[in-house]
């Protein structure tokens, strides 16, 4: 499952790429985040990983980030593995007045019956979560509204 979602978010690409690079600021902005550790020595760079925990209701969620490309304030594409699920995420950042555009495409591989039934039956809900993300991280960026005060 692929799909693409956008938002333009109201600071300088500069400003913005620091405060998304900052794993620190995951909190005000990925609902439902509990922790996150690094596993590499080299945090923030290319083939580095990072244990993410998350709680979305009474479901528990681990996986782990790995950044594939690094090319800041330009591009970052990271994948996130959890069982049954592949997620590969392609992140653009464009310069527009002042402001920077980020463009998101999403590619979902899922393995068991499970997922793959998930993945055809709620293909909105992936993308709705992924819009979510980029709204909070918006509200967070431009007004320094955090997720954990809602």
């Amino acid at each position: 499952m692929k799909y693409t979602t956008e938002i333009l978010v109201e600071l300088p690409r500069d400003e913005f790429t620091k405060k998304l690079d900052d794993p620190e600021n995951m909190k005000h902005w990925q609902r439902g985040l509990v922790g996150y550790e690094q596993l590499s020595k080299n945090p923030g760079q290319e083939g580095a990983q990072m244990a993410l925990s998350y709680t979305m209701g009474n479901r528990k969620m681990d996986m782990v980030e790995t950044i594939i490309k690094r090319n800041l304030p330009e591009e970052m594409h990271t994948t996130y593995d959890t069982k049954g699920v592949h997620n590969i995420q392609k992140n653009y950042f464009k310069e527009e007045d002042g402001k920077t555009r980020w463009i998101s495409e999403s590619e979902f591989q899922f393995s068991g019956f499970g997922m793959k039934l998930m993945g055809f039956l709620m293909p909105g809900a992936f993308k709705k979560q992924s819009k979510k993300y980029m709204e909070d991280f918006k509200a967070f960026a431009e007004k320094g509204t955090s997720v954990q005060d809602l």
